[in-house]
């Protein structure tokens, strides 16, 4: 992944509003909870990862979303705008903006539940000019039949694809033939793999040339071109953990699109979703790329070489 890269990403995905309340657990099912704070905060995966591409990744981004014409759109372009994406907005005149409902316990576990509205009126066609694009970054908050149409057309292009397999849904063996990059979590692992008994057996049942596993509190690791490489977490005390996946996904993809190695592409990664895990909400939490190279360089924070040994002794199959 460094051979010479175009460094612009575009990221085609979902924007909602958040609307976040604070308790002192998540509710099980049938409890009503008494909560405390509450604050609504722009996010989506698709605008979480554009957000994290250009702040935290330095990366030159675009994004293609779909949003209503209501109030709750102003927001979220105007969060997108001010970390320096270009946007590619579609209006949809019959949905609503997209929104989420979170509740974050006091243990920085949350628990989410998504109306898509527009995000849903996302198709294939409304892909922008890929000119000057060297990564395209898809999840799947949006229709599948619009993330398959994008991927065929990036790979028509030249352009290199990146997929977020969240939320967790089987993948075709068509899309997965389009992929570059694959990036899951443990529990997407599970479904895009087809319930593997173990993490080597889900890493080897992917066709794609680079999968990358993220491992929550552990780390993270790659699977390329045969070999495994690990990337032991950050050390931080969590407040809020909402949208520290996307970031992760977001400066992981500008990071290959400024030439970076895995090992260092993960590294980055990993630092800028430590970080983001400090503070509250979603695209807010999210650092600057300045803040990512301050973690990084401070070597009393960095993961050692016995984190690595650990966390490579625990992946082992």
């Amino acid at each position: 992944m460094t051979d010479a890269v175009r460094p612009m990403v575009l990221v085609a995905g979902s924007a909602n509003l958040d609307f976040v309340v604070r308790a002192a657990h998540v509710p099980a099912p049938g409890e009503t909870v008494l909560g405390r704070d509450f604050s609504t905060f722009p996010g989506g995966k698709g605008a979480n990862q554009a957000v994290a591409c250009a702040r935290a990744g330095g990366a030159q981004t675009q994004m293609l979303l779909a949003l209503g014409q209501d109030e709750a759109a102003r927001p979220i372009e105007a969060s997108l705008r001010d970390a320096g994406v270009v946007l590619h907005v579609m209006r949809d005149a019959a949905l609503p903006t997209g929104t989420a409902f979170i509740c974050l316990s006091d243990s920085a576990e949350n628990a989410i539940t998504v109306a898509p509205g527009a995000n849903m009126a996302l198709r294939g066609e409304h892909l922008p000019a890929l000119d000057g694009i060297g990564w395209l970054l898809l999840q799947l908050e949006t229709p599948m039949a619009s993330v398959l149409a994008h991927a065929r057309a990036a790979r028509a292009a030249g352009v290199k694809v990146a997929l977020n397999a969240a939320p967790a849904r089987a993948l075709s063996g068509e899309l997965l033939s389009l992929l570059d990059v694959l990036i899951v979590n443990e529990g997407e692992l599970q479904v895009v793999a087809d319930n593997p008994p173990d993490l080597a057996t889900g890493l080897a049942r992917l066709p794609v040339p680079c999968v990358i596993v993220t491992l929550g509190a552990r780390g993270s690791l790659a699977r390329m071109a045969g070999q495994i490489r690990v990337q032991p977490a950050f050390g931080v005390e969590p407040l809020d953990t909402t949208a520290a996946g996307d970031t992760f996904c977001g400066v992981l993809v500008a990071a290959f699109a400024h030439g970076a190695s895995v090992v260092e592409a993960l590294r980055q990664a990993s630092a800028a979703s430590a970080l983001a895990c400090t503070r509250l909400g979603a695209q807010s939490s999210i650092p600057t790329l300045a803040e990512v190279e301050a973690l990084l360089s401070d070597t009393s924070r960095t993961p050692d070489a016995d984190a690595h040994a650990a966390l490579a002794a625990w992946c082992a199959p």
